[in-house]
């Protein structure tokens, strides 16, 4: 087996047949004459010392080593492309890309104007930026999807170096007739009695609120549950249910909404996003740059 021989135009090919059944249909997507396109398939086969493909009348299926090949391939040629795309913004004049993961809270209340702000006073710096929950973020963190990533407190950080990012407050918002609404603040004991509207299970704001619901020996009353902050208002809107949401972010939708902002008198309320990192010192300069503008603008 001579892997050396294995080039990216005969994967690239081999991938075509593979995906239409047809060595003639593969040539003709790689722009090869069926004849070229035949021979490289072979001299790819006796490169790997392998049959890859079984030749019938009506096209090709593929052996078990064609199918170990066809995984290989899909990683491989995505990865060429992933660097294709890089490269050329490094042709274009770019100095760095930082992919950086957040949860809802940060990408919702800080990283708008932050991310903004710093694009224009690094254009030749692009931020990649993703959603997702706390535990996913820290995941692609540890496994390189992520340069760095934003979570909330109580997420197991799992040996990443973590840095304080921003606090924010949790409050109850209810609609404005509701038993709650001309409260000033209440404890979580008092809230629990309500119908909840809630984002997903996996994330840590359902999680926090199930913890503390179950400290006082009750089950949160999760009747709906939504993607994203201003599906939960409005579904509050609607009187569908109550809900614990970060005070900035809900902040521009009570009036809209005619809903009703009440503090949790509670210790939990106040809460901690991190930026969270594989190694701080082993980061290439422009996501340390990056980070050093996020921690400099609290």
């Amino acid at each position: 087996m001579n892997l050396h021989r294995v080039d990216l135009v005969s994967l690239s090919l081999f991938s075509l047949v593979a995906r239409t059944g047809s060595i003639s249909k593969g040539a003709e997507l790689a722009a090869l004459a069926v004849g070229a396109a035949s021979k490289r398939l072979s001299d790819l086969e006796r490169s790997l010392g392998t049959t890859l493909l079984e030749r019938h009348s009506r096209g090709v299926t593929l052996t078990e080593a064609g199918l170990a090949l066809q995984r290989h391939a899909q990683r491989i040629l995505s990865d060429v492309d992933q660097m294709a795309a890089d490269l050329s913004d490094y042709a274009s004049g770019l100095t760095g890309v930082v992919r950086l993961w957040a949860n809802t809270s940060a990408v919702t209340q800080f990283l708008p104007g932050q991310v903004s702000a710093f694009v224009r006073d690094n254009p030749r710096i692009r931020i990649e930026l993703e959603e997702a929950d706390s535990h996913e973020i820290v995941v692609a963190v540890l496994d390189g999807r992520a340069d760095l990533g934003i979570f909330a407190d109580r997420t197991p950080a799992l040996g990443l170096r973590v840095l304080n990012y921003r606090h924010d407050r949790l409050v109850l918002v209810v609609p404005a007739g509701h038993p709650l609404a001309r409260r000033k603040a209440v404890r979580w004991e008092s809230a629990v009695e309500y119908d909840f509207v809630t984002l997903a299970k996996a994330t840590s704001l359902h999680k926090r609120l199930e913890m503390e619901t179950e400290k006082l020996g009750r089950r949160l009353k999760n009747r709906i549950q939504v993607r994203s902050f201003d599906a939960m208002c409005r579904m509050i809107a609607a009187g569908l249910g109550i809900a614990v949401l970060p005070d900035v972010a809900v902040e521009p939708l009570l009036k809209p909404l005619n809903l009703r902002r009440v503090a949790l008198d509670e210790a939990w309320s106040d809460r901690t996003l991190l930026i969270g990192v594989r190694d701080l010192d082993a980061l290439p300069r422009h996501v340390r740059v990056f980070i050093d503008y996020l921690c400099d603008a609290n």
